[in-house]
């Protein structure tokens, strides 16, 4: 079954959530320089990849809230899934700033945690309502147990 594709509410979309990355980025300047300078643990990835893997994620992100924005999902569902959206975003908007501009790493830490949980009820909440939607988290909630244990490394080597 073909769907049209409303091209005013797909930008929008996948705009809300690069925007939101831009601006973390923004704030905290040079991070990627800065987090060159501290230890890391073992597996830690070129300072390119993180660029390159939160716009992949943010991209795959406004997808699926686009795809619960236009469910046939009743008005309340999809409002509530949302909602958790947004909150999350505000949540993965904070983190950089704790963990980079304050370097914070104890408190990213636990940021981080609270980020993870959101994410995994966001995950349900749009994988009930689509299963495409869903899917479209998952990298987002493969990588985060990751960024968790660089944090973690980050805060006890450094």
């Amino acid at each position: 079954m073909k769907h049209e594709i409303k091209w005013r509410l797909l930008i929008p979309a996948v705009l809300l959530p690069l925007a939101v990355g831009g601006l973390a980025a923004l704030l905290t300047g040079s991070a990627m320089e800065s987090y060159s300078l501290v230890e890391t643990p073992p597996m830690s990835p070129p300072g390119w990849v993180f660029p390159v893997a939160w716009t992949v994620l943010y991209i795959l992100m406004g997808l699926a809230s686009y795809l619960v924005a236009l469910s046939p999902a009743s008005r309340d569902r999809r409002e509530r899934a949302l909602s958790i959206y947004a909150l999350q975003l505000a949540v993965n908007f904070a983190w950089p700033v704790i963990f980079f501009k304050l370097s914070a790493y104890g408190a990213a830490f636990f940021w981080l945690l609270l980020l993870l949980a959101l994410v995994l009820f966001t995950q349900l909440l749009f994988r009930h309502i689509s299963s495409t939607a869903g899917k479209l988290l998952l990298p987002y909630l493969l990588w985060l147990p990751f960024a968790l244990y660089l944090n973690l490394g980050v805060w006890l080597l450094n």
